[in-house]
């Protein structure tokens, strides 16, 4: 078995699809479940829409869960006969969690949860994996390599952090874009034209991120790198960093964030 079951070809879903073809998947190991046609699919990858039409002689190692997390109740007991063959299934659903993917799947099923983010789409993403007990050290390493495809990827064993890994990377995108908007209607409000504010805070959150990408140094240094003592950057910095600034209202918007996670996945 080396073949790839991609059950949901939506935004990640396409955005993996991509990912795997560019780094060497053969089209003709992935079969894709949509119910209607995916624009766009590419060449020589099948479609099929549904299970029972997935062809008997494709023995998928691995299925991937791309649905979203409202319609997988439904969706994946559908797929039960490959876990008692022994594929594994990858999940990117949020909310879903190890226990209620497996128990979907008859109870025995080897089930690796994980939580991408949306700059997956330009193979800028990261994603956090937790494995359970049964997953195979091999199947592990086949989910790895299938995630590295749109970004970074890490793991953890404690499945609980999950929900905290939700709310900082799996909504954080969000986050910066809120920053950014922030940004340019404070520019505005300060004399700028719109469109130059919006121009300068999109430019300056897309730099600041490639520098970070780029630099050894860490975010704290190189906010430190920018600020001359009292100058403009430290004028900002007192205001954004006081004791009702920008630290303790992320601490509160990521808690209410991973409580929100641990309530869906409940």
């Amino acid at each position: 078995m080396n073949g790839i079951l991609l059950v949901g070809c939506g935004k990640m879903g396409g955005a993996l699809l991509a990912g795997w073809l560019q780094r060497g998947v053969a089209a003709s190991d992935v079969v894709v479940v949509e119910p209607t046609p995916v624009a766009g699919l590419p060449a020589g990858v099948r479609q099929v829409a549904d299970a029972a039409a997935v062809p008997k002689d494709f023995a998928p190692a691995l299925i991937l869960l791309a649905v979203k997390p409202q319609m997988m109740d439904a969706v994946a007991p559908a797929y039960v006969g490959y876990a008692k063959t022994g594929a594994c299934f990858l999940s990117v659903a949020a909310g879903k969690t190890i226990a209620t993917l497996n128990g979907l799947l008859g109870g025995a099923a080897a089930v690796v949860r994980s939580i991408p983010n949306t700059p997956a789409a330009v193979g800028e993403g990261i994603t956090i994996a937790c494995a359970s007990p049964s997953v195979t050290a091999e199947q592990r390493a086949f989910c790895e390599s299938l995630l590295v495809a749109v970004g970074e990827v890490g793991w953890v064993d404690d499945e609980s952090l999950i929900d905290a890994v939700t709310a900082v990377s799996g909504s954080g995108p969000a986050y910066v874009f809120l920053l950014t908007e922030c940004m340019a209607a404070a520019g505005a409000a300060a004399g700028l034209p719109d469109d130059l504010a919006a121009r300068l805070a999109r430019a300056t959150v897309i730099g600041s991120g490639a520098l970070m990408k780029q630099s050894s140094e860490s975010p704290a240094q190189l906010r430190k790198n920018v600020t001359s003592p009292n100058g403009t950057t430290q004028a900002a910095l007192d205001v954004l960093m006081a004791v009702d600034g920008v630290g303790p209202l992320m601490q509160r918007a990521i808690a209410a964030a991973t409580k929100r996670s641990r309530e869906l996945a409940g």
